[in-house]
């Protein structure tokens, strides 16, 4: 029987990655955004907006979707909005294919902030490392656990199975995601070999001491489709990591190398990037013209806020997979090829100047 998914969100990081897998796969996908931004090969686009319902069941009716990956967020003011939005962005979608689908299994991407709490309370007590999924919640309000538990309800009422998957920061190639550290530090790189600015880890010394890891976004995307198909994966949450850990002090000349720049000396503090790279849209407008790359603004690329966010934490951070692995996925992804890999893209697509420019 053919697999029909429905990748909510494809045009992000996460959605990207999961319908590429897919379709190396051989799955029919369908991707669902609430506007046109680029198109990904292999995949018919459909538009709605998932606050509406109504629009996700006209956008949805006769496609024959089986399988539902969510991977989209909408970021709120406070968690308790937070909660109310997302929580009803998922619960529109799932109610939508109630009427418009035969579901089998639904996928909800979520993050290791089960872990570390919601941005009002980040990281301020979170669970102990490795975190593990058999770990409880906290005891703060979370849009994930809002989710999770409206996910939990729709199967058990509309009979089919789901799995949860909780990324650490990914890595991986999409434009214009509010996630995306990846892209972030290669634009901060080009910048700095640029102007000649320093080339400084932004981050804590927590995080640049610690111990750590990131999800390369194609190693989540196997992960999904291998969690929608094994059955001893059915109706269970899994963190989603490369299976590596490092120390930012480790990987940030590896970084800097792979950008073509030289790692400046750590000077002990956070140095915050949001504020710091004001100028950024301003030099990378004269290196578009320079280098005739796509015509985007710095602030399109990166997202200052949300890599400050993970690198200037004060609390290690880390996951554990062997759930996965005594599951059976044994998939693993080095994560300074997740990055290198990232800026070969990036340069071949034309996003960020070529080496030695």
């Amino acid at each position: 029987m053919e697999r029909t998914a429905l990748v909510v969100g494809v045009t992000g990081i996460a959605g990207y990655n999961i319908a590429s897998a897919l379709l190396a796969e051989g799955w029919r996908v369908v991707g669902l955004s609430r506007s046109p931004r680029y198109e990904v090969p292999g995949v018919e686009h459909v538009y709605a907006d998932v606050l509406d319902r109504g629009s996700v069941e006209a956008a949805t009716a006769g496609k024959g979707i089986t399988h539902l990956f969510f991977a989209t967020w909408s970021r709120q003011d406070t968690e308790a909005q937070n909660c109310a939005v997302n929580g009803a962005m998922l619960a529109n979608t799932l109610d939508a294919l109630a009427v418009t689908a035969d579901l089998q299994h639904s996928v909800l991407v979520t993050g290791l902030k089960h872990y570390l709490g919601p941005f009002e309370a980040y990281a301020s007590a979170p669970a102990d490392t490795p975190f593990r999924e058999t770990q409880e919640r906290l005891a703060f309000q979370n849009f994930y656990y809002e989710q999770e538990d409206i996910l939990f309800r729709a199967a058990a009422q509309q009979g089919f199975t789901w799995s949860v998957h909780r990324p650490h920061t990914m890595i991986g190639y999409a434009l214009g995601n509010a996630m995306n550290m990846g892209v972030t530090l290669a634009v901060y790189g080009s910048i700095c070999r640029a102007t000649g600015e320093a080339f400084v880890f932004p981050g804590s010394p927590q995080q640049f001491n610690g111990v750590t890891d990131i999800t390369d976004a194609r190693l989540l995307g196997r992960h999904a489709v291998w969690s929608a198909t094994a059955p001893a994966a059915r109706n269970q949450a899994f963190n989603t990591t490369n299976g590596d850990v490092f120390r930012w002090r480790q990987m940030w000349p590896q970084v800097a190398a792979g950008l073509g720049v030289d790692a400046a000396p750590y000077p002990g503090r956070s140095t915050p990037l949001d504020g710091r790279m004001d100028h950024a849209d301003d030099v990378w407008k004269r290196l578009v013209a320079e280098h005739d790359l796509t015509d985007l603004r710095a602030g399109e690329l990166a997202s200052w806020w949300h890599t400050d966010a993970d690198l200037g934490r004060e609390v290690e951070t880390f996951a554990d997979m062997s759930k996965s692995r005594a599951l059976g996925f044994l998939d693993y992804q080095d994560s300074v090829r997740s990055f290198l890999d990232l800026f070969e893209t990036l340069r071949a697509q034309r996003v960020i100047p070529p080496l030695g420019s």
